[in-house]
């Protein structure tokens, strides 16, 4: 971990908890900063909060008075607190600021950052990556959105390692100085739009991973993508495009079944044991990234032929008297939906629904000429009905949750079919994450047996 003295007699106000907000104020206070920590759990529920307290930190809970501001130099604030937040509002008024955990880990890493960030594939690739570079003895570091804590990933680096880091456009708001050595952006899709406001402002965040990087850097971008090449048009690193439908000679393509980087043939992709032609992209992207740092073909190899998925995103389950279910609660938006049900042939039966943030599912439509069935649950219920209605599925069945929805689902499939969880949307209504979804549906699916 560098020495740094960014934070040595800083008054750092660190602005919601969960794990990010642990890590980020036990870490502020090593650097010598005198540390607050604001979190709207109540104090007696709150034992993150309990636990700062006795380390001498001195902590505010239960809502967000402004007074706190008076003092504060900077503020680390949880990813997922909104910009729209009252005493975030007065901090930018203030010209206070803003940083994100992230941007603690870029301070003391020995180690350079690979970012990868994109409205989906995200967690796949960041895995595909890390993998494969593992399997090459690059040794590498995995962390940030894909569940470990970037700072803490941060203090154990060294410049021997490389921190392979999936990255939000919550995170990527509140960065300074973060600089990948490589960064990645697979795709663009309206998402989050009740957090940021407009398409606009979110691939604005999303592109704040080029920002930093200069012509010694390399971005990886998807060539097929309208929105990522204009949100890149601009970008001092090395651009290496990526693509499925042309062959791009700068970086990865398909040719003739066949993946390459550049001119180089890399494997065969008959032998690639991932599903779907939407893991094609993820993979193009993976192996120009791992390429970039000087991964062999040899571990690329070995990862894709092993490597069967991410858990919660089109992860296969079990077979049940020859009915095949896929848990893909990791589909929070649309274009994930749509992404998994191309890539079955089968006919489908669609479990969806979930937290309803304003947004209609008309788009759902043009992938539903495989689907049979569809089940519904949650607030967003009532849309996806409509559609599958007007779309013309025959069986359109609403249940009250995902246990539900398994057994419903059985009940009105055939042998061959596939049976899949994909819901469209987030899991805040009847769910605290969408692991926790992902859980239930694997356990009810066991439970049919």
């Amino acid at each position: 971990m560098k020495s740094v003295n960014t934070y040595q007699g800083k008054q750092v106000l660190i602005l919601g908890l969960a794990k990010s907000g642990l890590a980020a104020a036990q870490l502020v206070k090593q650097l010598g900063a005198k540390v607050v920590v604001n979190d709207q759990k109540p104090y007696e529920e709150n034992a993150a909060a309990q636990e700062l307290e006795k380390t001498g930190i001195e902590v505010v809970c239960g809502h967000h008075p402004l007074e706190l501001l008076d003092k504060a130099d900077v503020i680390v604030k949880n990813p997922g607190i909104p910009y729209s937040n009252v005493l975030l509002q007065e901090a930018l008024k203030r010209n206070i600021p803003i940083l994100t955990e992230v941007e603690l880990a870029y301070e003391i890493s020995e180690a350079p950052f690979i970012g990868i960030t994109g409205s989906n594939g995200k967690t796949t690739t960041t895995t595909l990556i890390y993998k494969m570079l593992e399997e090459d003895q690059k040794q590498p570091l995995i962390a940030g959105n894909i569940g470990t804590v970037a700072c803490e990933v941060a203090q154990k680096a060294t410049k021997d390692n490389v921190i392979v880091t999936e990255l939000s456009s919550f995170q990527l708001m509140g960065i300074e100085k973060f600089r990948p050595k490589i960064s990645l952006l697979l795709n663009l899709f309206d998402a989050h739009l009740d957090y940021h406001g407009t398409k606009e402002e979110y691939i604005k965040a999303k592109a704040n991973l080029f920002n930093n990087q200069t012509s010694e850097d390399f971005a990886v971008i998807n060539a097929d993508d309208e929105l990522v090449m204009k949100a890149s048009a601009d970008v001092k690193a090395t651009k290496v495009p990526f693509s499925v439908t042309a062959q791009t000679t700068e970086g990865a393509y398909i040719k003739n079944e066949t993946i390459f980087f550049k001119d180089e043939e890399v494997m065969s992709l008959k032998d690639v044991v991932l599903p779907g032609k939407h893991n094609q992209e993820n993979i193009l992207a993976a192996v120009s990234v791992v390429k970039l740092y000087g991964c062999s073909n040899e571990a690329i190899y070995r990862v894709l032929t092993t490597f069967a998925g991410v858990k919660h995103r089109v992860q296969y389950v079990t077979t049940i008297n020859k009915r095949k279910f896929y848990n893909d609660s990791k589909a929070t938006n649309m274009l994930a939906t749509k992404v998994a049900l191309s890539a079955f042939s089968q006919p489908t039966i669609l479990l969806a629904g979930g937290l309803d943030r304003g947004n209609e599912f008309d788009d759902l439509k043009e992938e539903f000429k495989n689907v049979k069935a569809v089940i519904t649950f949650g607030e967003t219920a009532p849309k996806i009905e409509r559609v599958a209605k007007e779309a013309g599925i025959q069986i359109v069945k609403r249940v009250d949750n995902v246990k539900q929805a398994v057994s419903e689902a059985y009940a009105c499939s055939d042998e061959e079919d596939v049976i899949l969880l994909s819901p469209a949307c987030a899991s805040w209504d009847q769910f605290k994450t969408f692991e926790e979804r992902g859980d239930i549906f694997i356990e009810s699916v066991h439970k049919l047996k």
